[in-house]
Parts: structure tokens; C-alpha cells; sequence
């Protein structure tokens, strides 16, 4: 993917409010939902949109990062990733660019450390990741059905 291809993704996370954009050849997949739902969903469902793919996303906490190295993901571009993040990220191979490098990401309401973030803080690796970011996000899905 050339410059220009990867700035017009980029236009696209924030002239259509994306929570991120992944594209891979000609194929371009935009997500919506908040936190990490929509990159876990596609890492069980269709891993393939993943793999080799470039994604440009607003916010990178290591959660995140953790399912973009699981998913074997070639280019990340972020506006604000954690330190943590940038790292996995780094030591996962996966070439990284950004706006602003933070020491953590910040939850919803401004009043301490994302979650997703707290969760996966002491993982080594990205396979420790996964099963407390899937135990997490299964539980805001029930919250939100009742």
C-alpha cells in the first residue's frame, strides 16, 4: 500500500466516523463500535480481513494491539497509542505510525485508565491478551442486553 492509499484510509476513519479502518487490497472495511469489539469480532470470525491488512484507528490501547498482532496485521496507524501498545506492536513486527504517544489510554468518562488497558497490563504477549479481553467484552455485551 503507497502513501496515498494509506492517507486516503486514514481520510476515511475520520471523515466517517470510524473507531477504525482496515484495508486490505482492494477490500475496505469500516467499524463502528467502541473499544475493541469490532477487531475481536473479525479476529474469531473472518481473521483473513485481518492478516496483512492496514489499519488506521483513533485510539490504541494494548488490547487493542494485542488482537492486531494476533491477527497478523501488517501497518497500524493511530491517532493516540499507549506506550504499551507502541511495544506489543514493536515486538510483534508490525510497523507502526501515529499522532500522539501516550502513557495510557484514558477510560470513557475521563476519570482513570481504560479497562481493556488495566486488564492486560501485566501480559507478555498477545496470546495472554486475548482471554481477558474476550471475558471483558462478553461481559459489556450482556450488560448492554439487560
Amino acid at each position: 500500500m503507497n502513501a496515498d492509499n494509506r492517507q486516503d484510509i486514514i481520510d476515511t476513519l475520520h471523515r466517517e466516523g470510524c473507531s477504525c479502518v482496515i484495508a486490505k487490497g482492494d477490500s475496505v472495511t469500516r467499524c463502528h463500535r467502541r473499544g475493541v469489539a469490532d477487531l475481536l469480532h473479525l479476529l474469531k470470525t473472518s481473521p483473513e480481513t485481518l492478516s496483512d491488512s492496514f489499519i488506521a484507528d483513533k485510539v490504541v490501547g494494548k488490547g487493542a494491539a494485542a488482537l492486531m498482532a494476533l491477527g497478523g496485521v501488517g501497518e497500524v496507524y493511530a491517532d493516540v497509542i499507549s506506550r504499551p501498545a507502541l511495544a506489543l506492536l514493536d515486538e510483534s513486527g508490525i510497523h507502526v505510525s501515529y499522532g500522539e504517544p501516550v502513557e495510557h489510554i484514558i477510560n470513557r468518562s475521563g476519570t482513570g485508565v481504560c479497562p481493556v488497558e488495566t486488564l492486560c497490563q501485566e501480559c507478555a504477549t498477545p496470546q495472554e491478551c486475548l482471554p481477558l479481553i474476550e471475558q471483558f467484552v462478553e461481559r459489556m455485551q450482556k450488560q448492554q442486553n439487560n
